[in-house]
């Protein structure tokens, strides 16, 4: 040790008391506080936009007179962000994920703007469609954010924060559109949220400019991007079929298919459907948990309102207390002593999210209380907060350095598909079950839905949950943490 190296020297004292806190630190400590600020930042306020938008749209669909293009403003957002999930991995691994989120925020902006200032409802579906690839970049590359920014131990509690983050928006969101579509105009929903994005990313740069460069040096995978687009073209078609009942949709519907299902068996890691250990049952079990979760929640307001006599209003609040109890299970999963038994944590989740939606079906019973919807959803939200944001963690783990992105987008694809299909089956059995009743018969005094209907969503939903319980029994891989090749199963 030199005499400029030694305890007497006043500025090597500086350094080790700095460096010696800085190991301990949170999330919220003085290395990672701006970068936290601003992602939860950023977060909350794609959020607010999610929750915000769904009060908005039916009064811009109306002004717009473009009722019949109601569905493809979502479908747009939805097909082209699976394309962007891809882009956004691959571009993350080469060059880092400064430029991808910051490309992605603007695009999102830029179609939020395009959609707010829209006169025609084909502009407002091509706005949508610009914000879904804006929202697939940015979050892949947030995912990757935390994989090189924050150690190890403090990934947990990052996505706490992601969960926590989603909570307040949630809440307040739908009150707050309905009240600027109602006092002001639908378009400020829409062209204000640009302009609260400028001060999270201020804050956030300085941090993301310091992230360790990618080693890696190789183009992009050009064979993936064409994946990724031959899934997003072909779950467009699918979405485009859905919307007409006659024979000719089978065409589409087809093509869909040949598109979609090939690709997405080589996009995702190989071993994905048929639960190989390891990495391939993580992505799966993202896609069943959120899947089975969003196929029974869909239909618990319609089941609330035409079952039970509930308004709309208090159907929608029956879920709220699954929101806050998300966030909860996020939090409990960070909890450093629990780390040892992630796997287990994720077990007790899917168990809890598919007793959950079983318990939503006694609300068709007579003699049991409305409110028990609400209590099953606490249930449900608490064990999707575990399994959800444990799956997140133990994705970084076993990931390769440079392959953060890649996997991550693995990640929400299986996230995207396993909602558009789950919903889907969700929808097909309802209507399968006499829940389809349409046109003038459905405003006639006995155009309800048997309860049956709901009683076969509610209880396939649950038993597929129950199949993502048998999941995470193969977690944990065989050998050393390594990415699979996509070359499909």
């Amino acid at each position: 040790m030199t005499a400029a190296e030694s305890p007497a020297d006043p500025t090597a004292a500086s350094r080790v008391a700095r460096t010696v806190p800085e190991a301990a630190q949170g999330v919220l400590g003085r290395r990672y506080r701006a970068l936290t600020l601003g992602i939860i930042s950023v977060v909350s306020l794609i959020a607010f936009e999610a929750s915000a938008v769904n009060t908005a749209m039916p009064v811009a669909a109306h002004a717009l007179d473009g009722i019949e293009l109601y569905a493809f403003a979502f479908s747009a957002y939805f097909t082209a962000s699976l394309f962007a999930m891809t882009l956004s991995g691959e571009w993350c691994d080469r060059a880092g994920p400064l430029i991808p989120l910051f490309t992605g925020i603007a695009a999102f902006g830029t179609g939020l703007v395009v959609a707010g200032s829209a006169q025609r409802m084909w502009m407002f579906v091509a706005g949508r469609g610009v914000q879904g690839l804006g929202g697939g970049l940015v979050i892949v590359a947030l995912y990757v954010v935390v994989g090189r920014a924050y150690p190890e131990r403090l990934r947990p509690s990052v996505m706490a924060a992601f969960s926590a983050a989603w909570v307040l928006p949630v809440i307040v969101g739908p009150l707050v559109a309905g009240a600027v579509t109602e006092q002001l105009n639908w378009r400020w929903v829409f062209l204000s949220i640009p302009v609260l994005v400028l001060l999270p990313l201020a804050v956030m740069l300085p941090a993301l400019r310091k992230l360790p460069a990618d080693e890696r040096t190789a183009g992009m995978d050009r064979r993936r991007i064409l994946l990724a687009l031959a899934v997003a073209a072909g779950a467009g078609l699918l979405q485009f079929a859905a919307q007409d009942i006659a024979w000719t949709a089978l065409v589409p519907a087809a093509a869909g298919l040949a598109l979609l299902a090939p690709s997405i068996l080589r996009l995702l890691p190989r071993g994905t459907f048929r639960a190989a250990r390891g990495l391939p049952s993580v992505v799966l079990l993202r896609g069943i948990a959120a899947g089975a979760f969003l196929g029974a929640e869909s239909f618990i307001p319609l089941m609330l309102v035409t079952e039970r006599g509930l308004s709309a209003t208090m159907a929608g609040l029956s879920l709220t207390g699954g929101g806050l109890t998300w966030a909860l299970g996020s939090y409990t999963q960070s909890r450093t002593r629990l780390e040892p038994y992630r796997e287990r944590l994720m077990s007790l989740g899917m168990v809890l999210i598919a007793a959950a939606i079983a318990l939503v079906s006694t609300a068709l019973i007579d003699g049991v209380p409305a409110w028990a919807v609400a209590v099953s959803w606490i249930i449900g939200g608490y064990g999707m907060g575990l399994t959800i944001s444990s799956g997140s963690v133990l994705l970084l783990k076993l990931s390769r350095p440079g392959e953060e992105g890649s996997n991550g987008a693995s990640l929400q694809i299986s996230d995207a598909l396993g909602n558009i299909t789950l919903v889907g089956v969700s929808g097909v059995l309802f209507v399968a079950l006499g829940g389809g009743t349409t046109g003038a018969d459905a405003h006639a005094p006995d155009a309800a839905a048997p309860p049956a209907a709901f009683t076969v969503v509610f209880l396939t939903m649950a038993a597929v949950a129950l199949a993502g319980a048998y999941v995470t029994t193969r977690l944990k891989p065989q050998v050393a943490p390594a990415r699979e090749e996509s070359e499909g199963v």
